[in-house]
């Protein structure tokens, strides 16, 4: 019934919020937020696999398909260049889609070799982050040969946009700003490609 008080240790989704219970003991309270982060992180890879799924099936149609969800475009982008470089047998269910988004510029082999780490240590994604570059920086984990070591000048008041809309998503920032740059390239190498594919004539 709508707005009706949830019983003792029930917690009701709405669209609006949560309705948490009076006297709820920690531990459901606890649990409850397990399972709550759980469905934010498996939307991720859902609205990601969506995503793919309609620019493969519905090239013509799609983008009017992303305006009626009403989510960032950019965003829907970042999920589907993440869920496209891992293969759904690769993901792993024990870290979370913000573990494989730091590894997703990698190579599968350095990829799998790092979600292995990040398993068996159970690191979180900010220390995930700081074991890679610590690896970068004592030589152990070389950059792929094609990416440039160069600093780039950038508006410290555009710098700032950045950082707003990396914490408007919740994501660091590094990471915030490699995911879109990818997804950008990926995209403008696909429309490229999409451009130069031979168009069939009828006779």
């Amino acid at each position: 019934m709508t707005g009706a008080a949830p019983r003792r240790g029930q917690v009701l989704t709405t669209k609006v919020g949560l309705q948490m219970p009076t006297g709820m003991a920690y531990d459901e309270w606890e649990r409850a937020g397990r399972q709550l982060a759980g469905v934010l992180d498996s939307s991720s890879w859902w609205l990601g696999d969506w995503l793919r799924y309609g620019k493969d099936h519905y090239t013509d149609r799609y983008q009017r398909g992303i305006q009626a969800v009403g989510l960032s475009y950019q965003t829907l982008r970042n999920y589907a260049w993440v869920a496209r470089r891992f293969d759904f047998t690769r993901r792993r269910p024990t870290l979370s889609f913000q573990h494989h988004a730091e590894l997703a510029s990698m190579t599968v082999e350095d990829q799998d070799r790092w979600l292995d780490r990040a398993e068996q240590g159970q690191w979180t994604t900010r220390q995930l982050r700081g074991a890679i570059r610590a690896a970068r920086q004592g030589g152990q984990l070389p950059r792929t040969p094609t990416e440039p070591s160069r600093r780039l000048e950038v508006p410290g008041s555009r710098v700032q946009w950045w950082h707003k809309a990396a914490e408007q998503l919740g994501v660091d920032f590094e990471q915030w700003v490699m995911t879109t740059l990818d997804s950008a390239a990926a995209s403008a190498l696909d429309d490229l490609a999409g451009q130069t594919r031979p168009v069939a004539v009828s006779a």
